[in-house]
């Protein structure tokens, strides 16, 4: 590895697939579908979508800033001959629809154009189903209280909150689902956005999902699903399919039966417990033939349930979702709705790369990789103006465009956006009182005279 960490990485990757899946097409065919009585303006859902992502990629410190730059001439927004009031107006009245429709297509795009290059410790077993989604919700952060609408109102105010389906082969969002509701049922939202996943798939979902009622509504659509057992739904036993021994520890495969009828029809599933002295795991699954699959694999399966978590965190840490720049619900799911447009192109750059370096994709750092790769496109993007000036003040003569790529700032050292692996000696972290005080830091030692 020390002689492959110092490995050239390609930083335009993002921008390349952008260029490539979210094309002007794409976006007025979007346009077109969803429409009702919008008109068409100057900020199309084109533009509206670029100048998103570019807000994504560079974090300007406020909507104002980035809108003075778009309508001013001279950057890398979309240049709209248009004032900042119009933005504003066409984000209050722009339906989410559009922009939800948008990612969705853009991922579809995606999905179909890129291999599955991530989780290939199971690949085996993914074969065996449509495709393995990781399925969780999550609230989103606190707007700040600077705003003018929120003044007068001390509840904690939440923009909205989120539910995703990740994919867990392909490494990107299978679905995103943005509610404005800050407290939505996280179960029932999941239950209805079943209607268009492919038959077939296998979902993964914490104990929220280990419940009769989303297995029925699973079932029904040709869909199955491995949970951590829920300690409220009652177990029946009805048959031993095997035990042994798996990673040190004991497990027993038990066909049950889920449920009382009390809420809903009681379901027929497998029990699949591990234990190994005083851990206990337990989760439940509809996949009833063992050969389809078997325990060792349902229970590596649900630990990779913590990638939608490190998913969220990307979003929310690395990709800014955790700061919003408008307080109307509109701009709050497009900037929801770019952020996850960039991750899928980050993600499909990650892959594109590990195969380029001959690593898996996990091996690289979504936080490092991602603040190189925004100021490779903010470069790109000022090297493109500087060209276009350059020819525009020199009429009559062709000049020839330099290949970006070998610039320094298009690549980077794959040593440099390696995951680093932690420590055996990691410090546990517990509850202290004193950490709630305030305290200032401490004055440096002063040094006596030599």
């Amino acid at each position: 590895m020390p002689s492959r960490a110092n490995s050239k990485v390609d930083l335009l990757g993002v921008v390349e697939v952008l260029h490539e899946y979210l094309t002007p097409a794409l976006c007025a065919g979007v346009f077109d579908d969803i429409r009702d009585t919008e008109r068409r303006r100057l900020w199309t859902l084109e533009r509206l979508a670029g100048f998103w992502t570019q807000v994504v990629l560079r974090a300007p410190t406020s909507l104002t800033h980035a809108l003075a730059e778009a309508t001013g001439g001279g950057s890398s927004y979309p240049q709209v001959e248009s004032t900042s009031q119009a933005f504003f107006s066409h984000c209050q009245g722009m339906r989410p629809d559009f922009f939800a429709t948008l990612f969705e297509e853009f991922r579809r795009a995606v999905a179909s154009g890129e291999p599955a290059r991530f989780a290939t410790a199971h690949r085996a077993m993914a074969d065996r189903f449509a495709g393995v989604w990781v399925a969780d919700g999550s609230k989103l952060d606190a707007v700040a209280r600077q705003l003018k609408v929120l003044w007068d109102d001390r509840r904690v105010p939440l923009p909205g909150s989120l539910l995703a389906f990740y994919d867990l082969r392909h490494g990107v969002l299978a679905r995103l689902v943005y509610s404005p509701d800050a407290q939505p049922s996280e179960l029932h939202d999941a239950i209805a956005g079943l209607d268009d996943v492919p038959e077939g798939t296998l979902f993964v979902g914490d104990r929220l999902y280990g419940v009769p009622k989303f297995f029925a509504a699973l079932s029904a659509r040709g869909l199955f699903a491995v949970a951590r057992r829920h300690g409220a739904v009652k177990l029946t036993k009805l048959k031993l399919l095997g035990k042994g021994r798996l990673d040190g520890g004991e497990y027993e495969d038990w066909e049950v039966t889920a449920g009382t009828g009390q809420h809903g029809t009681p379901q027929t599933l497998r029990w699949i417990r591990w234990k190994k002295g005083r851990t206990i795991r337990g989760i439940v699954t509809n996949v009833l033939d063992p050969r389809r699959l078997e325990p060792a694999e349902a229970l590596a399966l649900y630990r990779e349930r913590w990638k939608v978590e490190r998913l969220f965190f990307d979003l929310k840490e690395v990709l800014n979702l955790n700061r919003f720049y408008a307080a109307n619900r509109n701009a709050v799911a497009m900037q929801v709705y770019a952020c996850a447009i960039i991750h899928t192109a980050l993600r499909v750059a990650q892959g594109r790369i590990a195969k380029q370096v001959r690593v898996e994709p996990e091996a690289l750092s979504v936080p490092k990789l991602f603040p190189k790769v925004a100021a490779a496109s903010a470069c790109l993007a000022t090297a493109e103006l500087v060209f276009t000036a350059t020819v525009d003040a020199n009429p009559g003569i062709k000049l020839a465009k330099p290949d970006w790529r070998d610039l320094p700032f298009a690549s980077t050292r794959l040593g440099e956006i390696l995951v680093e692996k932690r420590g055996p000696h990691r410090r546990k972290r517990r509850f202290c009182r004193a950490r709630r005080i305030v305290r200032s830091l401490p004055r440096s030692p002063r040094k006596g005279p030599d």
